[in-house]
């Protein structure tokens, strides 16, 4: 079943235990659901309602369903729980997820929180927070299963008996000497299938693939996925372990830079949250930055048109087609990788209406700033007649090509299609042909305003 399934039928439910304030009845849903379900429930709640379910959860069992909020909703949760039981939460959390909390909190509300965290528990946090972000220290945790060389693999067996409950993994255990230098490594497999009285230096790898605590985080995932690691231990520059990371945060990595490389592909630069969380001004922005100098790139297209054809009459439109039909194509484009990408990370359901009416504004807004400059470069060359047009086409085709490009991919998905399949041909050819008829309607409807004045 999918959570919006899961939604629609436990919705009632849940909004009935709130009013009657049930505490029992919203401990068992936080508790009898796997987290990961319970977090796609609640996240689709305003944080408030969120909260007020949340908090009936022992801490253990919060801190079990943290992580899997989106990281700006977990920055939304922080602003309603109280410190002490904020504290309690992200000493049950694992050490990269706290982390990655911690690094968007505001600093002061940091340090409030942590004077509460277990000493040990602290120190831990504040050594994981001194590596430089995105790399491999930044999204290790420290909570890995390590045993000496020289004792016997019954002895083994019996330490990680107690050291298994604060593991985030223990299928493989690291040989460390006393100052945690790493000298090998076995799976916990070969330790179940080893001679009780067989000593672990006997049957451990010596040969261990490894990185460093400074390596790109995305150099790390790589090293996961070539190897099919579940994890991988992470040594500072002498050789002493410091950590592990683990597949799956190999795999959010991963997720992460995919989705950076297609927005910059897309010609918008990366989005720090989903396309749904980030803010309207700052996606603007992060989208408006590349659409100006694009359209700049395409006024010298115009410059060179006029220098070997300058010509008279009509024939000034044909210098600013290039310019016209790439901004709506660039505007499209920016829309649908945006979209598609959203679509791939589940973020858009039930959202047709909110994304159309949210591009139809960024349109609005992008298509001002672009027709404003348009106007200026088209002044400069043509004159104001001319520039009026070209400036009224740009601001209608920006507006145009950045709706239709959303909507096309959420239409193919609605189809059944893959919506990436196509997607940005389509929209080229649909914006450069929308281009075209506003581009000379504009100008007819110009001409004709003029001569009647």
């Amino acid at each position: 079943m999918t959570s919006s399934i899961f939604h629609s039928l436990l919705e009632p439910d849940i909004v009935q235990m709130i009013q009657g304030n049930d505490e029992l009845g919203l401990r068992e849903f936080c508790t009898a659901l796997y987290p990961g379900v319970v977090a796609e429930i609640l996240e689709d709640m305003e944080p408030e309602e969120a909260w007020k379910v949340l908090k009936h959860a022992p801490a253990s069992t919060q801190g079990e369903i943290f992580p899997f909020f989106d990281i700006s909703f977990q920055v939304k949760l922080v602003e309603l729980v109280g410190d002490k039981p904020l504290s309690r939460i992200i000493e049950e959390m694992s050490g990269d997820d706290r982390v990655d909390l911690l690094e968007r909190m505001d600093p002061d509300h940091v340090e409030t929180v942590l004077r509460l965290v277990a000493q040990a528990e602290r120190s831990d946090i504040r050594k994981l927070l001194s590596y430089p972000e995105y790399s491999a220290g930044s999204i290790m945790t420290t909570e890995y299963a390590s045993l000496p060389a020289d004792i016997s693999v019954k002895e083994a067996l019996e330490r990680l008996r107690v050291q298994a409950p604060s593991r985030e993994t223990i299928y493989y255990i690291y040989i460390t000497d006393e100052g945690r230098h790493l000298l090998g490594f076995l799976s916990l497999r070969k330790l179940i299938l080893a001679k009780p009285t067989t000593r672990l230096e006997e049957i451990m790898q010596r040969d261990v693939i490894c990185v460093r605590v400074d390596d790109d985080q995305e150099h790390v995932a790589n090293e996961i996925a070539r190897y099919d690691f579940i994890a991988i231990p992470v040594v500072d520059n002498q050789n002493r372990l410091v950590g592990i990371v683990t597949h799956d945060d190999a795999a959010d990595v991963m997720q992460e830079e995919a989705t950076e490389d297609a927005h910059l592909l897309g010609a918008v630069q990366p989005l720090e949250d989903g396309y749904v969380a980030t803010p309207f001004f700052e996606l603007a922005w992060k989208r408006g930055v590349w659409l100006v100098i694009l359209l700049f790139a395409a006024s010298m297209t115009a410059k060179v048109l006029q220098y070997f054809d300058p010509g008279d009459g009509g024939t000034w439109m044909v210098l600013f087609l290039p310019m016209v039909l790439a901004s709506g194509g660039n505007a499209g484009s920016q829309s649908a990788t945006l979209v598609i990408r959203a679509l791939a990370l589940h973020e858009t359901d039930g959202r047709v209406s909110w994304i159309a009416w949210r591009e139809i504004r960024i349109g609005a807004l992008l298509g001002a700033i672009l027709a404003l400059i348009s106007f200026i470069v088209a002044y400069l060359m043509i004159g104001i007649q001319a520039s009026m047009v070209v400036t009224l086409t740009v601001f209608l085709v920006v507006t145009v090509g950045t709706l239709s490009g959303a909507m096309l991919p959420l239409g193919l998905k609605r189809l059944g299609m893959d919506p990436a399949f196509m997607s940005n041909p389509l929209i080229a050819a649909l914006s450069d042909m929308l281009g075209v008829v506003i581009y000379y309607s504009t100008a007819s409807a110009t001409v004709q305003l003029f001569t009647t004045a």
